[in-house]
């Protein structure tokens, strides 16, 4: 079994170096070196996102890394403050990705381009999950990752022959993932807006497979990852870049913990580097006391766990196996015992939420001193099982309040308007000063204070229009 592994990775490896080979030649045969224009819309939303410091793109500056080996690359982040040109014709090709809550602008940016006659490329998880309706704003829908589609769409593009839709028959090995350039976004005059925090990638996919999320249908049910020492090397290079050791990272995975034994591998690697990590991570093993002390000792100082509910009817209605309700407790007691905070997800709306559903929240929130806990309304994406099983109870199809912060439906046991009024008093409850003393007494002075107080701010203004 080993051996016939390898050997099909030499042999994949032999295909890309060809092809890589052969696109180099044949950019070299262009009159001139054509120009991409990668675009990150900002959200249209009224709620909270986008504002402050973002995190780098880390999807378009794996886009650029690549397209840069043989066009000039240049980078745009609406979300920091640059500003997309109204004139395009500098450009041979605009890219453009698109989650479902800023589809509206991209889709505006990418009409404009091709009316002027430029390529215009579409990715990200909205393109992919309505490609028929993503069609008609561009020349080329990407589906999925572009890393597994590279080789022919670089092709095609060099080549004038640019196809209407790009889908990989399978998807790429992580092995064969560049290390992305972090210039692409660094020579912004506005990238002092970033997040001091360096995305990061260790694996892709997760096979747990909830109803409501888009994953499945980006990366399949396959769950990829990257041989350790390419993570470990790109940490260090990033600590060599500037110049010090304590570095902080954040993985960019959606279930990094997936494989067990790679995910404790790779922190035992990590705990030798001296960096600080956070990231999102499955419930499914944290209940195991070794998983918390390894975590805390390769420098996690914060995890965000998709809690969800504390209704198990809830939790079996949208396939969320790895939650079991009697490892809650147990999980984040464990993680703090190793001085890490827990950024917690709840979401309220689902069809057997009731009122007794927030009380419940509230009161294991408290109990178990979570320091930052984030609330969202239950949205069906366009694409998921779940939204084909909503949408028609789905309010409307305004993609710009599709942000997990506005009223979607009416759930079976609780009308609208309960709904929100007992989501808006779990915010003002959670986020009182005396809760939040009582949360976070005893713990570190850093930034998870100072957003906790920038909460109870937020929620006092609250009112139920904001999410209709």
């Amino acid at each position: 079994m080993l051996a016939g592994v390898s050997n099909t990775a030499e042999a994949s490896s032999q295909f890309t170096d060809n092809t890589a080979e052969s696109l180099l030649q044949l950019a070299a045969q262009q009159k001139r070196r054509k120009k991409w224009l990668l675009i990150q819309p900002k959200s249209q939303t009224s709620m909270m996102v986008d504002s402050g410091s973002v995190s780098m793109p880390l999807n378009l500056i794996m886009v650029a890394t690549l397209a840069g080996t043989l066009f000039d690359v240049e980078l745009v982040d609406e979300r920091i403050g640059d500003k997309v040109p109204q004139d395009f014709s500098a450009y041979d090709v605009v890219a453009i990705t698109s989650r479902t809550l800023n589809a509206h602008r991209a889709y505006g940016i990418g009409d404009r381009a091709k009316a002027q006659g430029r390529v215009v490329l579409l990715g990200g998880v909205h393109p992919t999950m309505l490609r028929d309706e993503a069609t008609s704003h561009c020349t080329s829908v990407i589906y999925g990752e572009i890393e597994s589609v590279w080789n022919d769409l670089a092709s095609d593009l060099l080549r004038g022959t640019v196809k209407p839709f790009y889908k990989a028959s399978e998807l790429r090995a992580m092995s064969k993932m560049t290390k992305p350039d972090f210039s692409f976004a660094l020579e912004s005059h506005n990238a002092k807006r970033y997040s001091s925090r360096i995305p990061i990638l260790a694996t892709k996919g997760c096979p747990v497979g909830c109803n409501f999320c888009t994953t499945p249908t980006v990366y399949g049910k396959s769950f990829r990852y990257r041989e350790m020492e390419l993570v470990l090397d790109e940490m260090r290079s990033h600590q060599e870049r500037l110049g010090k050791k304590l570095v902080r990272f954040s993985f960019m995975d959606d279930n990094i913990s997936f494989r067990p034994q790679y995910f404790t591998d790779l922190l035992e690697g990590m705990s030798k580097l001296g960096v600080r990590w956070n990231a999102n991570i499955s419930m499914n093993f944290l209940h195991k006391p070794e998983v918390a002390e390894i975590a805390g000792r390769s420098g996690c100082d914060l995890m965000s766990i998709g809690f969800e509910s504390l209704n198990p009817d809830v939790l079996k209605s949208v396939n969320k196996g790895s939650n079991r309700l009697q490892n809650y407790s147990t999980a984040v007691s464990n993680l703090h015992k190793h001085k890490i905070a827990i950024q917690g997800y709840f979401m309220f709306g689902f069809d057997d939420d009731n009122e007794k559903s927030f009380q419940a929240t509230y009161d294991f929130i408290m109990q178990n001193r979570i320091e930052f806990p984030v609330f969202s309304l239950v949205t069906p994406f366009p694409g998921t099982p779940y939204f084909e099983e909503m949408k028609n109870r789905v309010r409307h199809l305004d993609w710009d309040k599709y942000d997990t912060y506005h009223y979607m439906f009416e759930p079976k046991k609780l009308s609208g308007e309960k709904l929100l009024e007992n989501f808006i008093k779990l915010q003002r409850e959670v986020y009182k000063g005396r809760a939040i003393m009582q949360r976070m007494q005893g713990k570190p002075l850093n930034w998870v204070w100072f957003v906790n107080f920038l909460m109870n701010r937020f929620t006092r203004k609250l009112t139920p229009e904001i999410y209709l």
